[in-house]
């Protein structure tokens, strides 16, 4: 189950699961902190009533590094080891920024056992809720109860949903096929025809009705339909219900009309301008963050292949409204990686790419000099990958729709480069596709600071690299 917030779908299992560990992380401070008190391990005096905005955030911090390691999505496909790790790292992360802001920003001092202790009750609280939460969330308490009215090729895409996350919102209880539709699905999956639509949803208790007609200009069921919403039963379309379940745009059964009224794809000049302000802010955070760093990758390029070789190199790519412009990365690969003057996809194991190449694509410090395109306006942190314009043309005679990604700035990071590994193929890049249209669909100021919150995991953890 999902519901809407700010413009945004959150699973609601995941919602419940942040609101109950925060609180624990609340009250594992405040436990704290009067046992400190109690055991005089608080070198300077306070007062009950100081306790609460240093557990308030505490609480935030690791709530918001839990987020940014990806520990509060429901596309989380970590293992257990990679689980802990997730939550070591997070947590500690936490804790140093609690530490700092407290003690050196704020001046609110607190002693750092007090910090400790709470984190270890922070920690025995994650352990013993991810427990309960792996067992319970699958179960379908927490599911909607779906009902397909359709049973040919448009219905078909719900059943080829493959990804765990994917159907982890909602039960199919089965398919009604439409006078004169053909089947394109199991037979046994399909309900009783000649009953009552109403009737059905009673009989199986149905949450929600989702309409994947072939036709919809004859025999559309408008009264049946009508009489399913009147009774409390939700009524969606069908690409809007794959939307919400999976983050992505179907283009297997996008019409232009789903996009041209339905709603989204807001660009109007406040959320323009919230975007240009938090570009501007969070590159010159990072750029400030991150020049030492620059610094050693230009040494050990020049160390690696001679001073004479050049540490950066710029590449056309297509941005906001085709426009093209050239992108500024550390450079990767050997000099001559594309000798022969043609575009070639970049694939795993890339024999052009050196050895500090290879660690700064895994580690994503190559991406770092495109903040500079972020300060001249051709890019955005968040916002759709920028192809390179031979392979925009071959792709758009390809693909229906790729050319609609260029009505936003591209990013340096994205929604697809979350939710998707990095692709080097037209299937790839269809994939993405999907992923970036649901972005521009969707995107509001606090999507993008979603997005990059979710960045860390990425960075952190090696994931999608080339």
């Amino acid at each position: 189950m999902r519901i809407r917030v700010f413009g945004q779908y959150i699973h609601v299992p995941f919602a419940l699961l942040t609101a109950v560990e925060a609180g624990w992380f609340f009250i594992a401070f405040i436990a704290a902190s009067a046992a400190g008190m109690r055991l005089d391990l608080v070198t300077f005096e306070l007062q009950p009533g100081d306790f609460w905005p240093r557990a308030l955030l505490f609480s935030l911090m690791i709530v918001v590094s839990l987020l940014a390691f990806g520990l509060y999505s429901a596309r989380q496909r970590a293992r257990f080891a990679g689980m802990v790790v997730r939550i070591a790292i997070a947590t500690g992360v936490a804790v140093l920024a609690t530490l700092l802001l407290l003690n050196f920003v704020l001046g609110m001092w607190t002693d750092g056992s007090v910090v400790m202790f709470a984190t270890g009750g922070a920690v025995l609280g994650l352990t013993l809720s991810r427990t309960v939460f792996s067992r319970v969330v699958d179960e379908s308490l927490f599911k909607r109860r779906v009902l397909v009215y359709g049973s040919g090729r448009n219905a078909a895409p719900i059943l080829g949903l493959r990804r765990r996350s994917d159907r982890r919102g909602f039960i199919v209880v089965g398919f009604v096929q439409p006078d004169g539709e053909d089947v394109s699905i199991a037979p046994e999956l399909l309900l009783e025809p000649s009953v009552r639509l109403s009737e059905l949803c009673a009989r199986h208790n149905v949450d929600e009705v989702v309409v994947a007609m072939e036709d919809r200009r004859r025999n559309f069921p408008i009264l049946e339909l009508l009489e399913c919403r009147l009774a409390g039963i939700d009524v969606s379309e069908l690409l809007t219900f794959l939307e919400r379940e999976t983050g992505r745009v179907h283009i297997d059964v996008l019409n232009p009309s789903w996009m041209i009224f339905g709603e989204g794809f807001r660009r109007d000049p406040l959320r323009l301008f919230s975007s240009r302000v938090l570009d501007l802010a969070a590159s010159s955070f990072i750029l400030l963050l991150t020049w030492p760093l620059m610094l050693v990758t230009m040494l050990a390029i020049k160390l690696e292949d001679g001073w004479r070789a050049p540490v950066f190199y710029a590449q056309p790519r297509v941005g906001l409204g085709g426009r093209v412009f050239n992108v500024l990365k550390f450079r990767s690969m050997r000099v001559d990686a594309e000798r022969e003057g043609k575009a070639v996809w970049a694939a795993r194991g890339d024999t052009r790419v050196t050895r500090v190449g290879s660690f700064i694509r895994k580690t994503r410090i190559d991406e770092i000099p495109q903040i500079l395109c972020v300060f001249r306006g051709h890019m955005s942190l968040v916002g759709p990958r920028p192809e390179r314009p031979e392979f925009v043309s071959e792709l758009s005679e390809k693909i229906p729709y790729y050319i609609q990604r260029h009505c936003v700035k591209p990013g340096i990071t994205g929604w697809a480069q979350l939710c998707y590994p990095y692709g080097s193929s037209a299937q790839d890049a269809l994939e993405k596709l999907q992923y970036d249209l649901y972005y521009i669909k969707n995107n509001s100021l606090l999507f993008d600071l979603t997005i990059l919150l979710q960045t860390a995991e990425v960075v952190f953890m090696g994931k999608g690299a080339r």
